[in-house]
């Protein structure tokens, strides 16, 4: 048994899975919680015989602490923090917490955009192709719970800049960097350097015989590599080929992999996923998986058969000719690019816009307003900022409940149009979370008829 004492900020899937792990280690173990921890997760902790509390931070028993693993939610601001690094007790997070006691093979993906369905995807890939891979981070179970009770060869983890803050020795063998465009201002200060500097943690520690797969036509990606240095090979991707290109399109419609490990192609038609982003995310997933010589017929299959992402480009219904699709997933302005971007280059869309606003700068998606939205219907709390940009361009509509939303997107839209929940906010405004505003949206929308 250890002497140490680990202390765990917040009760959720992050923080209970660390505290999991703590625990089977043998850590002196306390977690605490400002909030209100689930039920299911009380269950958890009490069937592990852990201590803990919810709805207060009691001091003397956290800083205490010889380390503390924050969860990624947890700001660097808040003043438990704050104290905790006043008296110099190192914070790590979970992710860092669970790299000490395995030695799985880690593919790390990361983003502003498309990670969640690029970790999925190649998941998807891996798991279809016999390798014993489990699903980790922002999507799936939490990784230290996996690490203390599970065995996997191989772990697919989705890492938001939140979660990369507090990784330090930990290392990625294949890291996957989509895109970098402006989210989550607010926790850095408004700096767009500092939420680059997030990102790019993903590739700290790694070496030679490691792999950094990344969106070759990103310019602030290739600036911060401009800016760096990294022993891992480079395995850049993009729409075109460029020079040094592992993955691209060529004039026939091929999809081309071009790497040391796997030469293959494919019809882009074949692809499960349309659409530009969709594309990127099949590169880098099929790019990780010719790293683990994954068998190019299974990673063909995969590529081709894959479902897709709930709450991401979802289709729900049509109801008297107008098709409605669930993008709650995009809580940034680029996201709701690449929503824009996959729908038809006429106006027949109606886009609904709002939720907590990130420090959004919607200059970036105005040419596809203009060339693809017939109406927007902002939908939040305070909808002053989306009004004021847009109504000189479309009409826009101002509602402060899902409901009076959708009675305007129905009073908008004809036969043959498409309503668009592409939020481009937080949903944390007026509802739980990005999943609970889309599965409200789809409810709403399958009564409709």
């Amino acid at each position: 048994m250890s002497n140490r004492r680990i202390v765990v900020l917040g009760g959720g899937e992050s923080g209970v899975g660390a505290a999991v792990l703590a625990k089977v280690k043998g850590f002196d173990l306390f977690l605490s919680d400002f909030g209100t921890i689930a039920p299911k997760y009380r269950k958890m902790l009490d069937d592990y015989q852990i201590c803990w509390e919810d709805g207060k931070h009691t001091e003397e028993l956290i800083l205490n602490a010889d380390e503390v693993i924050k969860s990624p939610g947890i700001p660097p601001t808040a003043p438990i923090i704050k104290k905790i690094v006043e008296k110099g007790i190192p914070v790590i997070s979970e992710i860092e917490f669970a790299g000490r006691y395995t030695d799985a093979k880690m593919i790390c993906i990361t983003g502003s955009n498309g990670k969640t369905t690029t970790t999925l995807l190649t998941y998807h890939i891996l798991s279809d192709a016999g390798i014993n891979v489990g699903l980790a981070g922002n999507v799936g179970r939490s990784l230290a719970f996996q690490v203390a009770t599970e065995h996997h060869d191989v772990y697919v983890i989705e890492l938001s800049s939140f979660q990369l803050e507090n990784m330090y020795d930990f290392k990625a063998n294949v890291a996957v960097m989509m895109n970098i465009t402006p989210d989550h201002l607010d926790r850095y200060d408004y700096k767009m350097q500092n939420y680059v500097k997030a990102k790019f943690r993903i590739i700290n520690n790694m070496t030679a015989n490691d792999a950094f797969i990344y969106w070759q036509d990103d310019p602030v990606i290739n600036a911060q590599l401009e800016k760096i240095t990294t022993e891992a090979h480079l395995y850049p991707f993009a729409e075109h080929c460029h020079k040094d290109s592992a993955a691209y399109v060529d004039d026939e419609r091929e999809l081309i992999f071009n790497t040391p490990e796997i030469s293959m192609k494919m019809p882009r038609a074949d692809l499960a996923l349309s659409g530009l982003h969709n594309l990127f995310n099949s590169m880098a997933a099929g790019l990780s998986a010719c790293l683990l010589d994954v068998n190019k017929d299974n990673i063909r299959k995969s590529l081709s058969d894959f479902a897709g992402v709930e709450h991401r480009l979802e289709y729900v219904e049509t109801v008297n000719g107008v098709k409605y699709i669930n993008d709650s997933k995009a809580t940034n302005v680029n996201s709701c690019w690449y929503a824009l971007e996959s729908m038809p280059k006429t106006k027949t869309t109606v886009l609904i816009l709002g939720g907590k606003d990130k420090g959004n700068d919607y200059s970036e998606i105005l040419p596809l307003v203009n060339e693809r939205v017939k109406a927007i219907v902002a939908m939040g709390k305070d909808n002053a900022k989306i009004v004021d940009f847009f109504k000189e361009v479309v009409p826009v509509t101002d509602t402060h409940s899902l409901a009076d939303a959708i009675d305007a997107c129905k009073a908008a839209a004809e036969e043959g149009d498409t309503v668009l929940l592409s939020p481009c906010c937080a949903s944390f405004d007026l509802f739980k979370s990005y999943e609970d505003r889309g599965d409200q949206f789809k409810a709403v929308v399958r009564n409709l008829k």
